[in-house]
């Protein structure tokens, strides 16, 4: 493991692995380097690129501030970004992807960028999530960690039998471990799960190239929360992976990634 010092003190531990230009990971809720996609994606991109995993803020063996702020992960991804030689490609998944994308209004070193399935809920196709972050913070607040857990799988999708067997599951004790940084992934995501249209001009100063993904196979309102994000981007396509769900596969993903991290769709068009 190494580790870089952020802005504020913060230790974030990171790996980086293979050669070539830099790319940079960014997890979505509750994932961290030892469980959730990205070290499976970090290896396949890891035969062309120079890429960096992490664990934001509060979750594995990255330190935490005493009081959270979007602001201080923004500036992890800057620390991470100087580590990388002050520029890189990034890929945020799920409310990472929420994360990458404020890092690239603010940091103009980002190259590339590629959102998979931002959590976004913007028209009638499924209930506000947003109320459900209340409950979720009180939950964290009185050390309710498998509650808290369990609203949030169940607002996502995930079928309430199934977060019942999940108890059962090892990778239970892991989300419950990460649950305290629920509240952060909220603090990005709330304002806009509220079923209504995304703000108009809010990333317009985002110009670099920007490919956003959303799995075929995905529920409705995840695609069109995709689709609603590329066209507030003013340099972004949407594009969807066929069969692909929010748990996408790094085969299936690494060469997308690959193409248009080299710019390969740009020399083809």
């Amino acid at each position: 493991m190494s580790a870089v010092r952020s802005q504020d003190g913060t230790t974030i531990a990171y790996e980086r692995q293979g050669q070539g230009p830099a790319v940079i990971l960014v997890d979505g809720a509750l994932c961290y380097r030892g469980m959730g996609p990205s070290q499976a994606i970090a290896r396949q991109l890891a035969q062309r690129f120079t890429v960096y995993t992490y664990d934001r803020r509060g979750r594995g063996e990255s330190d935490d501030a005493a009081e959270y702020a979007t602001a201080r992960e923004l500036e992890d991804i800057e620390a991470l970004l100087g580590e990388a030689g002050g520029s890189a490609c990034v890929w945020g998944i799920s409310s990472g992807s929420m994360l990458a994308l404020e890092a690239a209004r603010r940091l103009p070193v980002i190259r590339r960028l590629v959102l998979y399935e931002a959590p976004l809920v913007v028209d009638d196709s499924r209930p506000p999530i947003a109320p459900a972050w209340a409950g979720i913070r009180q939950a964290v607040a009185a050390g309710r960690r498998g509650d808290a857990v369990g609203q949030f799988l169940r607002q996502v999708g995930v079928p309430g039998p199934f977060v019942a067997l999940m108890h059962l599951l090892p990778a239970w004790r892991k989300l419950t471990g990460m649950a305290h940084t629920l509240p952060y992934d909220g603090a990005m995501l709330e304002e806009h799960q509220r079923g209504e249209p995304l703000p108009a001009g809010r990333w317009e100063g985002v110009t670099v190239p920007t490919l956003v993904l959303a799995g075929g196979k995905s529920p409705a309102w995840m695609r069109n929360g995709s689709e609603a994000l590329a066209q507030a981007i003013p340099n972004a396509r949407f594009e969807i992976l066929p069969g692909q769900t929010h748990v996408v596969s790094a085969k299936v993903v690494a060469p997308v990634l690959t193409s248009f991290f080299e710019g390969r769709e740009a020399q083809a068009a």
